[in-house]
């Protein structure tokens, strides 16, 4: 059975503007890294919280689009 190796979090901000963190993995160390501003992190548990922490954080992007029944 083939592996994932990335994925990422997607969310908007109030404006209706995208903003993407990709997770990818190298064994068990994942990295994450935003599309948005280019910010990076090594995150072995727990990546894809961190990214929607960031997300949140820096880009004030809350709206998880697979909640949004608008978006789908």
């Amino acid at each position: 059975m083939p592996s994932i190796d990335s994925s990422k979090v997607s969310r908007w901000d109030q404006h209706g503007r995208e903003h993407v963190v990709r997770v990818q993995r190298t064994g068990v160390q994942r990295t994450i890294r935003c599309d948005t501003c280019g910010w990076r992190q090594s995150a072995q548990f727990l990546p894809w919280l961190k990214a929607a922490e960031h997300l949140a954080e820096a880009h004030q992007a809350t709206v998880d689009p697979s909640e949004d029944p608008q978006r789908r």
